[in-house]
């Protein structure tokens, strides 16, 4: 296995539930060839049940999914160029969690206001995600301050196409960075 290279890096798409993680990860991905994790399947049952029964997850039924998280994140940087994460990462906790052993680890923000996301929540099917339950998620967000160099922002309140080409364009600019130093 080789050594983490610091041309390998490791994007974590993050944002409440709604904000087109998954959509935007799968076709970041694929245009990268990039590999690509759900965070979400990294959850335990526990988590899975409590959540489809309409109840929040608590920082302590998160802490073993985000150590999970932060295992395949650092596998990943080790044998990947690239690699895209879906991990929600609310708050800044959770995101030095992710962080913790993994230089190459980035976090792109996925940006959305309430109303855009209530809507595509309540357009979706066959997801665990209850739609009465953003209210929580906004709650819990603690939104990246400066502090957190680490994080881009990309505006989701546009066609999903632009939100991908806008992704895109800033894991280029992160790996064109590393590529200089």
């Amino acid at each position: 296995m080789s050594s983490s290279a610091s041309s390998h890096q490791v994007f974590v798409l993050m944002g409440v539930s709604g904000s087109g993680k998954s959509a935007v990860a799968n076709a970041v991905a694929n245009q990268l060839n990039a590999a690509f994790l759900d965070g979400d399947f990294l959850h335990p049952r526990a988590n899975i049940e409590k959540m489809s029964a309409g109840h929040a997850l608590d920082d302590s039924d998160r802490q073993p999914w985000l150590q999970a998280i932060n295992d395949a994140a650092f596998a990943m940087q080790r044998t990947n160029q690239v690699s895209v994460i879906v991990c929600s990462s609310l708050k800044k906790s959770y995101r030095d969690t992710l962080r913790h052993g993994n230089p190459n680890l980035s976090f792109i923000y996925l940006h959305g206001d309430f109303d855009t996301i209530e809507s595509r929540l309540h357009a979706r099917k066959g997801h665990f995600f209850k739609p009465q339950m953003l209210v929580t998620q906004f709650a819990t967000l603690e939104e990246p301050g400066r502090d957190e160099r680490d994080v881009r922002v990309v505006d989701i309140n546009q066609p999903l196409d632009q939100v991908v080409a806008a992704t895109l364009e800033t894991i280029s600019s992160v790996t064109d960075k590393s590529r200089t130093l």
